[in-house]
């Protein structure tokens, strides 16, 4: 929008485009679009001092290469200091700074598998899927999958 505005500068003021003209082709309202001028304009990161100290603490807590410390041990630090800011908002610059736990964090690491490799005996596979016997009780198999065991229940009964 600026950039239209500067360029449209040089022509005579009634072949300039409009703001509110600009503004409605655009679809922003005037008051947001002034509203984020001066954001940028004045732009102030209120949490800037915050930011240093949550480096600062998290710095010291790295072990390995590696962060350790928790958004509730910053926020503890921090009220020692005495910075005092919510949960969410140490979370939030963390997040911004990038501070994530990884040395004892499993979800990052990877989804939840409860996979243990190779258990127990694998039998050879003597039928080869032809389950087409005609000799009784020659050939019994089952879904293994499907058999429940309820040793809790037979625990309790004792």
């Amino acid at each position: 929008m600026d950039q239209i505005r500067d360029d449209q500068s040089q022509r005579p003021k009634k072949l300039r485009y409009k703001i509110g003209d600009l503004l409605k082709v655009i679809g922003l309202a005037k008051a947001t679009y002034h509203d984020e001028r001066k954001q940028i304009a004045h732009s102030h990161d209120k949490y800037e001092e915050a930011k240093v100290q949550i480096l600062k603490i998290a710095q010291r807590f790295r072990l390995r290469g590696r962060w350790t410390a928790s958004y509730r041990r910053i926020q503890m630090e921090l009220d020692q200091i005495g910075l005092h800011l919510s949960g969410d908002t140490i979370r939030k610059l963390m997040r911004e700074l990038n501070i994530q736990v990884t040395l004892y964090n499993r979800h990052r690491n990877g989804k939840y598998s409860s996979y243990h490799g190779t258990v127990g005996k694998i039998a050879d596979n003597r039928l080869k899927q032809n389950f087409n016997e005609k000799r009784p009780y020659y050939v019994i198999h089952t879904d293994v999958t499907q058999v429940r065991l309820i040793i809790s229940g037979l625990i309790s009964q004792r």
